[in-house]
């Protein structure tokens, strides 16, 4: 296994999207389909700029692309507050685990 593939960006954010998935999926279930489709969009986005920005060509599409996963982030964490002060309950784990990915985001653009 490649050090890339062992990244705890990488790594977590993918565990995430999986997480966000699963959750979506109970949503449908209850006729959510509206805010499932934002969260699935932006929640499994987060993985996917992470993984583009470590191909990245340059330092400079190296920054952009984790700041399109820190925007995806933050909109995830936007829909779970909307999702929360809607009555739906939100797993706590996922809504730190989403803060934790926005920290991490903040920190590799902040340091690269």
């Amino acid at each position: 296994m490649s050090k890339l593939s062992e990244s705890p960006i990488r790594v977590k954010s993918f565990q995430f999207a999986c997480d966000v998935v699963r959750f979506c999926d109970d949503l449908r279930e209850n006729n959510d389909f509206e805010l499932a489709s934002q969260l699935l969009r932006s929640g499994t986005s987060i993985g996917a700029n992470t993984r583009e920005a470590q191909r990245g060509v340059s330092t400079k599409d190296f920054k952009y692309k984790f700041g399109i996963a820190l925007k995806e982030a933050d909109e995830t964490k936007y829909w779970l507050e909307v999702l929360e002060a809607t009555g739906r309950k939100v797993p706590k784990e996922m809504m730190n685990n989403c803060e934790e990915l926005i920290r991490i985001l903040v920190a590799i653009i902040k340091n690269s």
